[in-house]
């Protein structure tokens, strides 16, 4: 099933990105020799006016193949000067280039339309301060909404998210503006270095139990017997009704290293034990409980907005991956090909099937902006054999006035190189599998 959703969601994501290119070429009076989903031999192919349609073996990348005075392309393709795609204005080609990464820009805000419209958004809400904590000092309450975090604004709560995670928590001083009661407010809380203990699970939060999503291997609760999927009931004699009440309780009451009393429940089977929690984190602390993974409903305008905020934010990581890239923070090793995206899809399903269809769809339709929008930048790289290089190349061309030379060869170099990367990548992800 996997396979079959990846086959899906890569065919889907290539079609959309070829079709950019084809339409706009079309529009431009260029000749599309051959419109093709896949790679490798052609297992089906029918021709429509000048071009050939095909379907490859191997669902992975396509091609729209056009007219071209240096590669002509099929040997019986008849050159029609006028119809070829230098034969157009500089502006018309970038047109025809830049027009694959926008509509998989679309293609992202279109699906994020579906997944808003069904599941909401993560509006950045203060879930809870710990006593004492930076946040509290800084005057923060639950129910607060985060409207801008250390200067960049934050629409949902994995904006904060993102934040912490790719530019991480230090000593300096971060500024804060949120709404209360329709009111903005500003502050500012100072980061305190902590040793922070753990139980060794997650969770997600909401009104539910307090369900164990997973229980950390050689961990606590672990080593005391928990599974994932036990709920707690009780900690230390105080019922936990539900994960905000248990969020509530360890941001009121900071797990140290005292022993606790954890009283769960498998099923009807009530489970109970002592567990001493273990350091699992050292470095700076807020003390603030955000919302980043629960979601509400919003109006139909909203859903418009959302959808956007969550391609911008999808936009946002690839660009921060990319710095985390150059700056050494991620290396080769990192990179996934299809074969690690298809493990990844795979990953997915199989923590999606147990909650319905429901959470399988949207889970996959998530997956589709997330890749739709890396393919869209990506291909947007100055770099040779991508769509912007060839941008680059144009752009000199407006300035100049004329081509560059050997543009054409130039770019087949950087396609071969990035083939070269791309086999080196399916191989890396094969070995990973084992």
């Amino acid at each position: 099933m996997s396979i079959f959703l990846a086959v899906i969601i890569f065919g889907v994501l290539v079609f959309i990105h070829e079709f950019g290119h084809f339409i706009i070429a079309k529009k431009n009076g260029v000749r599309v020799i051959e419109f093709s989903i896949g790679m490798g031999p052609t297992i089906f192919s029918f021709d429509k006016g000048d071009t050939k349609y095909s379907l490859k073996i191997l669902p992975f990348g396509g091609a729209c193949q056009m007219l071209s005075k240096e590669f002509p392309g099929e040997e019986d393709a008849v050159m029609d000067v006028e119809k070829s795609f230098e034969s157009k204005s500089v502006w018309s080609r970038m047109a025809i280039i830049f027009a694959g990464p926008v509509f998989n820009f679309v293609l992202a805000f279109v699906v994020a339309l579906i997944v808003v419209g069904i599941v909401g958004y993560d509006p950045a809400q203060v879930l809870g301060v710990a006593k004492g904590s930076p946040a509290d000092k800084a005057g923060l309450q639950v129910g607060d909404i985060i409207t801008e975090y250390d200067g960049t604004k934050v629409d949902i709560g994995r904006d904060i998210y993102l934040e912490e995670y790719i530019e991480g928590i230090d000593g300096d001083p971060i500024k804060i503006k949120y709404e209360r009661d329709g009111k903005e407010y500003s502050t500012t809380l100072k980061p305190v270095y902590v040793e922070q203990y753990m139980m060794g699970l997650t969770y997600t939060p909401g009104d539910g139990k307090a369900v164990m999503l997973e229980v950390t291997e050689d961990g606590p609760l672990d080593v005391a017997g928990f599974k994932a999927g036990d709920y707690i009931a009780e900690i230390d004699g105080v019922a936990i009704n539900s994960t905000d009440e248990f969020i509530e309780y360890i941001t009121n009451n900071p797990i140290t290293e005292e022993t606790m009393h954890i009283v769960a429940y498998r099923g009807d089977e009530k489970i109970e034990a002592d567990i001493t929690p273990v350091i699992g984190i050292t470095g700076y602390e807020t003390g603030l409980v955000y919302n980043f993974n629960g979601y509400v409903k919003c109006s139909p305008l909203s859903v418009v907005k959302y959808s956007y905020v969550e391609v911008k934010q999808q936009i946002k990581l690839v660009f921060k991956s990319l710095k985390m890239l150059f700056t050494g923070e991620l290396g080769i090793n990192d990179f996934s090909g299809p074969v690690g995206i298809v493990d990844a899809i795979d990953t997915v399903y199989d923590g999606s099937k147990e909650d319905g269809t429901k959470s399988v769809v949207v889970n996959m339709l998530t997956f589709v902006i997330l890749l739709s929008a890396n393919l869209g930048v990506m291909n947007l790289l100055p770099i040779p054999g991508l769509d912007g290089g060839r941008l680059l190349f144009l752009i000199i061309e407006a300035i100049k006035g004329k081509p560059v030379k050997h543009e054409a060869y130039i770019n087949m170099a950087g396609m071969l190189l990035l083939m070269l990367f791309a086999m080196y990548i399916l191989f890396k992800d094969i070995i990973s599998l084992f």
